[in-house]
């Protein structure tokens, strides 16, 4: 019961402890960036319905392609227990070998490119 009381009384300790350094070290003068609503570099007074270029989503579309290849050829051993390892390494090929030509095709077709 002791333990418990001391790990409480140190936690509780070392949050306010934590707390009250931040607050003294803070720096209180921010500048005209830090108030405003958007630090993203867009003008938040101008108009809301802004033409958004799709290659954005190009981009982001691809990453998550990519990013789900990975989600995919982690657990692929152990998913398909074969018999044989090369066949799960045929099969992990044959998905990269898809995604690369996926790539390529993008790539050529100028999907990738930002400038015109």
């Amino acid at each position: 019961m002791n333990m418990i009381m001391f790990m409480i009384a140190l936690s509780l300790t070392l949050s306010i402890a934590l707390t009250t350094l931040n607050f003294w070290l803070a720096q209180m003068n921010p500048d005209s960036e830090k108030l405003s609503p958007y630090e993203c570099g867009f003008d938040p007074l101008g108009s809301a319905r802004l033409p958004f270029s799709i290659r954005f989503f190009m981009v982001a579309i691809l990453f998550l392609l990519f990013d789900l290849e990975i989600a995919l050829l982690l657990p692929l051993p152990w998913a398909t227990q074969l018999q044989n390892p090369t066949t799960t390494l045929i099969w992990t090929s044959i998905l990269i070998l898809l995604l690369t030509l996926g790539l390529v095709y993008e790539w050529n077709q100028g999907g990738l490119e930002w400038a015109e």
